[in-house]
């Protein structure tokens, strides 16, 4: 799970190259856009099938948590026997494993979902290795050859990339996402009762149980 850069929506040019008979007029400069949208996903390494959202909202732990709720929401009957999840992330400010907002959507996540969950963070500077980096890249080369200038055309843009022969799904969140939320006192200790950190990498290796299994 990662998110990417903020994508300007305009008719902007991103140093893309189009298939058409004649070059597609964009304008060279996106210095006053009038929305932005954020781009967050999910990969399924085991069958490579991309789950992706999008929000004007901005980038925070809430809208990962949003993110990883709507996944599973929609693809839980693809995985019926499910019983844990591991998702590899990187030491992003919004789902570090200090993050208490994100660690805290996460604990929600398992309780409602009954999984077992383990957050598996790449060290810093290695975020490169975590497959779905590879999937973003793919995907920006796929769409810099078109007008990204609709929050329409952005999700068709991303739903119609195919990888490895697979379509993603694109959705859209309307919500706000606030900055600097966090949990202080005793929600914070209550949380901290809730994670299993590593002995070793306390901060990059946590596993969080569902309160019947937990309890």
């Amino acid at each position: 799970m990662d998110t990417k850069a903020v994508v300007h929506v305009g008719e902007y040019s991103r140093g893309g190259k189009s298939r058409a008979a004649e070059s597609v007029k964009a304008l060279d400069h996106d210095m006053h856009p009038k929305q932005k949208m954020v781009p967050g996903g999910i990969l399924e390494v085991e069958n490579d099938f991309a789950f992706l959202f999008f929000s004007s909202g901005g980038n925070t732990s809430d809208f990962l948590g949003d993110g990883l709720d709507a996944w599973w929401s929609e693809r839980k009957d693809v995985f019926p026997q499910a019983k844990r999840l591991v998702i590899n992330l990187d030491n992003g400010p919004d789902c570090s494993g200090r993050r208490t907002q994100f660690l805290q959507r996460v604990v929600e996540f398992s309780d409602a979902s009954g999984l077992e969950v383990r957050l598996a963070y790449f060290p810093p500077y290695h975020s490169k290795y975590n497959p779905i980096e590879r999937y973003w890249g793919g995907l920006e080369k796929s769409w810099n050859g078109y007008l990204l200038d609709s929050v329409e055309t952005i999700l068709k843009r991303a739903s119609f990339f195919s990888w490895k022969g697979i379509c993603a799904a694109a959705r859209n969140f309307t919500s706000f996402y606030p900055k600097g939320v966090t949990l202080v006192g005793k929600e914070k200790r209550a949380l901290e009762n809730r994670l299993i950190r590593s002995r070793t990498l306390p901060w990059w290796d946590i596993t969080i149980k569902p309160m019947q299994v937990h309890l």
